[in-house]
């Protein structure tokens, strides 16, 4: 058993580990990851329920390349007012699929304001 506990090490030993990090800031790093979880989800449960209530506004907005619907919902998701201008285009170029009334375009406009936001 002793053999075998020493060969593990020396094995070990040999691996690359640097991508795990320093084991002492795990639980430092297991309750920022646990925060920072948290507040996305907040985040993301404000943008779902917006589009749930504003979808026809937002793209009655996106159509025409802005307006006061889709501000806030990229308000809510977070999108900087610098990268607005170049997401507008590419939320018109994809308009058909948030437009049905059905939950699977209203995710695919959430996941689209997510993903652009900070």
């Amino acid at each position: 058993m002793r053999v075998m506990g020493w060969g593990m090490i020396i094995l070990l030993a040999g691996c690359d580990m640097g991508h795990l990090g320093n084991p002492l800031l795990w639980p430092v790093g297991a309750v920022s990851t646990t925060v920072e979880n948290a507040s996305y989800g907040a985040k993301r449960k404000k943008v779902e329920n917006y589009v749930a209530a504003h979808q026809f506004e937002m793209i009655s907005d996106i159509a025409v390349g802005g307006g006061p619907a889709i501000s806030k919902g990229m308000d809510l998701a977070g999108i900087p007012q610098a990268r607005r201008p170049e997401f507008l285009p590419i939320l018109k170029e994809d308009i058909a699929m948030f437009r049905p009334n059905t939950p699977e375009a209203r995710e695919k406009l959430v996941i689209a304001l997510m993903v652009h936001g900070n």
